[in-house]
């Protein structure tokens, strides 16, 4: 697709290993008894498309997730990668824990009925599966996401047994303080009822999550990913910047099929790369525009990131709402990478490159049914289908397209594979769901967030500057997004923050659904902020760049992404840019947003028509921070200021084409 020419691309060996190094390396289990365990996979893949149509108790069904969850995370994710044999070898002490799992989910299912009317009173035999069920999650996701999650979730149950009256009779000072609780308290609350580990979290892991997994593993097994990246480089291959453009184009598409920011950058990386540095540019800004477009592949539509599907159950809407709700923001995003790559080809001399791909029209005649997937979920949504439902029968009609070409059919061993990797995809986002609801019992059980968000509000008051409430409330909300992501992956740092935080934005005027998309992106941005940007550091081990610096230049290309969310929580205004509001504010607001997000990326990148002096950088800069709030008057001082940039600088360029006439 690219001409390598002296450059290698690097293998699909070493792509594996490094989206393994950032997200975590599995058993590759060979003989029978891999089989067996990829059997077992594709068990859980079969049980979730059944329950799409099926109707079960909610506790059943949840269980019986979190059972698979659990023991597949024990047979594929090793306790220790010490040696060579972790990889092949599946040892006692797993096995033990996978068939502990079963036992503490199967002993709740045996009457869960009369089990649930114990929560309050638990019998010492619930005692015991239930606290076996916590240590065992603990595990689960210190093996499948890392020991940080583990370790927060341990603090917030010490958290909940601290107390006047509680296991640790300590009081805690004001405001932290509570009444403190015991065992039993801790242990009904989190695993016999609907409000702990079997909550909202872990439902929409077993319904919604693990749906669009498996949809994305029959797109990327049937070939959609290859013909997405083709499209691109064929669609793009002709300009001096199609290099960049190529690259963010393909990000978008293949973010359906990846799911993950590490996974498309790395996956892109290792085919586009050699072109990137063709065209000239430098190991850092190479990785900076893979590791944007990665991050932007979570955040669009149809396909968003796990959190999305959270967001849906949290406000009690329909998941086609929260889509409708990206389409502005995603359309922001990517018009500022494409200006800022149209920039860097002025600022860096960006050559042209050949980009060797099928012609368009060829592609899409071969291999056109794919981009079905764009919108087949949403016109089955739009048809009056659950999104459930939805993204069910995309996956059928993905299958059966599958057979237009004989090298995308989903042959039985194919769609074997798919369904196995749709499975093992969702294992890390099962356990950190459930890890989650653990701490969602603790903060509805002892009203921790209600005082967090309580501290949270009354620091911002302390600011000196009158009426700036609002602004530091957003910016106390973005730093705790920010600080929870150096730890947690996207999914558990917006849960957290949803509890933690949420509350206080809505106290302080911003509306419900705009908080929740406010704390949904900042907790993906924070896979590409220093000092750990997950996203970056996998497309610095691609070019073999700086990481801090490819850290630093995906910061520039993401940039604007950061400004976003205050557009649409900063003034009533702003969430016309969520499609809420009448049709003149939304078409208002996005227009002065997109002039504003130009302005600001001119600024920073330093060029509009020409290259721009320090003071038309500051003026640029400005009118984009006026346009960002959405208030008529300085909308108007924005656009007035860009626009006289905008003229001096073709008035420069004219002068300087006459004198060379």
């Amino acid at each position: 697709m690219v001409v390598p020419e002296s450059e290698p691309i690097v293998t699909p060996e070493k792509v594996e290993a490094i989206i393994e190094k950032f997200e975590g390396a599995t058993r590759q289990v060979p003989g029978k008894l891999g089989w067996f365990v990829s059997a077992l996979a594709v068990g859980m893949s079969l049980f979730a498309l059944y329950l799409a149509l099926a109707t079960m108790e909610p506790q059943v069904f949840r269980s019986v997730h979190l059972a698979f969850a659990l023991v597949l995370v024990f047979l594929f994710y090793p306790a220790r990668k010490g040696g060579a044999a972790w990889r092949t070898r599946i040892g006692i002490s797993d096995w033990l824990l996978a068939l502990l799992s079963l036992a503490a989910i199967g002993y709740l299912l045996l009457d869960y009925e009369k089990f649930l009317y114990r929560a309050a009173v638990p019998l010492p035999q619930d005692l015991v599966f239930g606290g076996l069920l916590i240590l065992l999650i603990l595990e689960a996701v210190r093996r499948a996401v890392g020991w940080h999650l583990a370790a927060l979730v341990a603090i917030f149950l010490l958290y909940s047994l601290t107390g006047t009256r509680g296991l640790i009779p300590f009081a805690l000072p004001e405001p932290f303080g509570h009444r403190g609780y015991d065992l039993e308290r801790i242990v009904g609350h989190s695993y016999m009822t609907l409000e702990g580990i079997f909550g909202v979290p872990l439902d929409v892991s077993a319904t919604f999550i693990i749906l669009f997994t498996i949809y994305g593993a029959i797109l990327d097994f049937s070939g959609a990913g290859k013909f997405f990246v083709d499209l691109s480089f064929a669609l793009f291959g002709k300009r001096t910047t199609g290099a960049g453009r190529a690259v963010t184009f393909a990000s978008f598409l293949l973010g359906g099929p990846s799911g993950s920011g590490v996974a498309t950058t790395v996956t892109l990386g290792s085919i586009a790369y050699p072109m990137l540095k063709k065209a000239g540019y430098d190991k850092e800004n190479a990785g900076g525009i893979l590791s944007a477009g990665g991050i932007g592949a979570v955040l669009s539509p149809p396909v968003l990131g796990a959190a999305s599907f959270l967001i849906a159950e949290f406000l009690k809407i329909s998941y086609l709402q929260v889509i409708a709700m990206s389409l502005v923001p995603t359309l922001l995003y990517y018009i500022s990478i494409f200006l800022m790559v149209e920039l860097d080809s002025h600022r860096f001399g960006i050559r042209e490159v050949k980009i060797q791909a099928p012609p368009v029209k060829v592609l899409l005649l071969k291999y056109g049914y794919h981009l079905t997937s764009l919108f087949t979920i949403i016109i089955f949504m739009l048809g009056g289908f659950t999104a459930i439902l939805s993204v069910f029968w995309a996956s059928v009609i993905a299958f059966f397209l599958s057979f237009l070409r004989a090298e995308s059919r989903l042959t039985p061993s194919r769609l074997f594979r798919a369904l196995e990797a749709g499975a093992k995809q969702v294992l890390a986002i099962a356990a950190t769901t459930a890890a989650a609801g653990i701490i969602i019992g603790v903060f509805s059980l002892t009203g921790l967030g209600l005082k967090l968000s309580g501290i949270i509000i009354d620091f911002a008051a302390l600011t000196p500057f009158p009426g700036t409430q609002l602004f530091f409330t957003l910016v106390f909300t973005a730093i705790a997004v920010w600080l929870l992501g150096l730890a947690l992956p996207i999914t558990a740092s917006y849960i957290v923050a949803a509890v933690l935080a949420g509350p206080a934005l809505v106290k302080i005027g911003v509306p419900e659904f705009a908080a929740h998309m406010f704390i949904f992106y900042y907790a993906i941005l924070s896979e590409v902020s220093p000092p750990v940007g997950l996203s970056p550091f996998a497309a610095a081990a691609i070019t073999g760049g700086n990481p801090y610096k490819t850290m630093m230049m995906a910061w520039k290309y993401t940039l604007p992404a950061f400004v976003v969310p205050f557009m649409f929580t900063l003034a009533p205004a702003g969430v016309g840019l969520l499609l809420r509001g009448s049709v003149e504010s939304i078409i208002f607001t996005t227009i002065t947003a997109i002039i504003g997000i130009t302005a600001l990326t001119t600024g920073v990148g330093g060029w509009l028509l020409t290259r721009a002096q320090w003071w038309e950088r500051i003026v640029l800069v400005v009118a984009g921070l006026l346009l960002i709030y959405p208030e008529q008057n300085l909308d108007i001082i924005g656009i007035a200021l860009f626009a006289a940039i905008f003229l001096w600088q073709w008035l420069q360029r004219r002068r300087a084409r006459a004198a060379m006439a």
